[in-house]
C-alpha cells in the first residue's frame, strides 16, 4: 500500500501526464482522446497532495467534494472507498472528471499550484470514478423515509440530475421529466462522444434510477404539461427548473438564412443524437463535411467542440474565427492545445460581417473584416474594434455560429408568473434557488446562462437542500 512522502518529498513529484490518443489517428475518429489514468499514475499524482489542514481546494469546488479525504483514500490504494467519498457531494463523478474547468476551479485554489503545478483533481476524480464502473459496482436503492412527497425536475441535465440525485437520497419521491428522447440534457445533445461518452452519461443516469429516480422522456414542460398542472393536478407539492439555455444566439449579419449556416445548438444535435459521429452507418446528409471549408464563430468549448468535430467528419480545413485575441478566449487551455494538435486553424482578431451565398441559396464564403483590441467592456475582456478597410472573402461551405445561448421561453409563456430577467433568464434568490412563483426552483444555465455543468450542479444541490427546507417547514415560503 502506498502512502504520503514527507511534504518537501512530495513536491518533487511532477504532475503526472495522463495518456491520450495521437493527434494524427485521434482526428480520425471519435473515439476519446483521452485514456484516463493508470492505477499507477493516480497513486503517483494523489501522493503529490499536500494534505493541507485548511484545504483550499475545497473552497474552488462549487459542489463541495471532500478533495483531501477522497485523494487520501487513493494513497491508500482505497478506490471504490474515494469513489463513494466523491459521491456523497457529486453524483456525476465520471462526467465530472471529463469536462468540468478544474483549472479555474479547485485546482486553482489548490496550495501546491502557487509554486508548482496543482494536483490533476479532476483527472484523479475520473479516475475512481471509472474504476468503479469497470467492476460494475451498482448503488442501492434509497428507501423512501417519512418525507413521502412528490418533487417534479425539469430537465435532465447536470442541475436537474445533482437537484434529483440529492433529493431522493433524503427521502422524496423524484421525477425527472426531460423533453428530448434521451436523458442527460446538454451532456448528450451538447458534448462530443470524443470529449464524454455517452455511455459514461447513459451509466451515471442508470445509477440515479437505482437508487429510485424515476425518469419520463419526450415531455415537454410547457407544453406536455405545465408547471401548474404538475403542481395541481399531478401531485407534485415542489418543482425545481433545470431545462438550460438551448434558445440558439445568431450574428445578426446578412446571409445567415443560407444553407449551410448553423447554429451550434443544430450542428452538434445534429452530430450527437442524430448520430452522424457514426457516418455512414447512421446518414445525417445536411452535416456533410467532407472535402469542405468549415468556420465557426466564436471562442467557447461549444465552438471548439463544433470545430473539432467538423474535422471528424472530413472537412479540408477547419477554422475558429473569433474577434478577439486568443489570451480573451474563455474555452479550457486543453481544448485549444488539442483543437491545435488536430490542426484547426485559429483566426485571431476577425469577425464576420455578411455571409456569402451562390445562386442556389448556399454558403459559398464569409465577408470578414479585421480587428484590434481596445479598451476592456462589461465582461473585463478589451473590447474589439474594426479596422477600417481591412475586409477580405474567406472561402466558406459551413458556417458554425457557436457565440452563446439564450433561455427557452416556453416555460414562462405557460407560467408568467416566474419572474424573468431582460434575456429572459429565470430570477431566482441566490441563496435558495426560489423563484417568484411558491413552490417552484430554478438553476443551472437558465437561470445564469450558458455557464459550466458543474456550477449547474452547484445550483442543483442548493436548491435541494432549499426544497427540503421548504417542505420540512409546511411550505413555509
Amino acid at each position: 500500500m502506498a502512502e504520503f512522502l514527507p511534504p518537501k518529498e512530495r513536491m518533487k513529484i511532477p504532475k503526472q501526464i495522463m495518456p491520450e490518443q495521437d493527434p494524427a489517428e485521434r482526428v480520425k475518429n471519435f473515439n476519446e482522446v483521452n485514456y484516463g489514468f493508470t492505477r499507477e499514475l493516480a497513486i503517483k499524482e494523489a501522493q503529490r497532495c499536500l494534505q493541507c489542514k485548511t484545504p483550499t481546494c475545497i473552497d474552488g469546488c462549487p459542489v463541495d467534494i471532500k478533495i483531501d479525504d477522497f485523494i487520501t483514500l487513493i494513497v491508500k490504494e482505497d478506490f471504490l472507498g474515494a469513489a463513494r467519498k466523491i459521491k456523497e457531494d457529486n453524483v456525476l463523478p465520471a462526467i465530472c472528471g471529463r469536462v468540468c474547468p478544474q483549472e479555474e476551479q479547485c485546482e486553482q485554489t489548490c496550495i501546491l499550484g502557487k509554486k508548482y503545478e496543482p494536483v490533476a483533481i479532476g483527472r484523479l476524480e475520473r479516475f475512481v470514478a471509472d474504476y468503479e464502473m469497470t467492476l460494475g459496482v451498482e448503488p442501492e436503492p434509497v428507501k423512501i423515509t417519512g418525507k413521502n412527497k412528490k418533487i417534479a425536475v425539469v430537465g435532465s441535465g447536470p442541475a436537474g440530475l445533482s437537484c434529483a440525485g440529492d433529493l431522493i437520497q433524503m427521502g422524496y419521491n423524484v421525477t425527472v421529466f426531460e423533453a428530448l428522447h434521451e436523458l442527460g440534457g446538454v451532456l448528450v445533445y451538447g458534448i462530443p462522444e470524443f470529449r464524454l461518452p455517452k455511455e459514461i452519461v447513459r451509466k451515471e443516469i442508470h445509477n440515479l434510477e437505482k437508487i429510485g429516480v424515476e425518469f419520463r422522456t419526450d415531455m415537454v414542460i410547457g407544453r406536455s404539461l405545465t408547471i401548474d398542472e404538475l403542481m395541481h393536478e399531478e401531485g407534485y407539492e415542489a418543482v425545481f427548473i433545470g431545462v438550460g439555455a438551448g434558445l440558439p444566439w445568431f450574428m445578426n449579419i446578412p446571409g445567415e438564412n443560407l444553407v449551410g449556416v448553423y447554429s451550434a445548438n443544430e450542428f452538434l444535435t445534429r452530430v450527437n443524437l442524430m448520430k452522424a459521429y457514426r457516418f455512414p452507418e447512421y446518414d445525417s446528409p445536411m452535416l456533410d463535411c467532407r472535402g469542405k471549408n468549415v468556420a465557426v464563430m466564436g471562442g467557447g468549448n461549444t465552438a471548439m467542440d463544433a470545430v473539432r468535430i467538423s474535422l471528424r467528419l472530413g472537412a479540408r480545413n477547419a477554422y475558429i474565427v473569433y474577434r478577439r485575441s486568443e489570451v480573451e478566449m474563455p474555452a479550457r487551455i486543453e481544448e485549444v492545445h488539442h483543437a491545435k494538435e488536430e490542426g484547426v486553424q485559429f483566426l485571431m482578431l476577425t469577425t464576420p460581417i455578411e455571409m456569402l451565398g451562390d445562386n442556389q441559396g448556399r454558403l459559398q464564403g464569409m465577408k470578414c473584416l479585421k480587428m484590434k483590441l481596445g479598451e476592456p467592456d462589461d465582461s473585463g475582456r478589451r473590447r474589439p474594434i474594426p479596422i477600417e478597410g481591412s475586409e477580405y472573402i474567406l472561402d466558406v461551405d459551413i458556417a458554425v455560429i457557436a457565440i452563446g445561448n439564450g433561455s427557452n421561453p416556453m416555460i414562462h409563456q405557460t407560467t408568467p408568473e416566474i419572474a424573468v430577467n431582460k434575456w429572459g433568464n429565470i430570477i431566482v434568490d441566490g441563496d435558495t434557488m426560489k423563484t417568484s412563483k411558491k413552490g417552484v426552483f430554478a438553476g443551472g444555465d437558465i437561470v445564469t446562462g450558458g455557464a459550466t455543468v458543474i456550477l449547474a450542479m452547484g445550483a442543483g444541490r442548493t436548491a435541494a437542500k432549499a426544497i427540503d427546507r421548504y417542505l420540512s417547514n409546511g411550505g413555509d415560503w
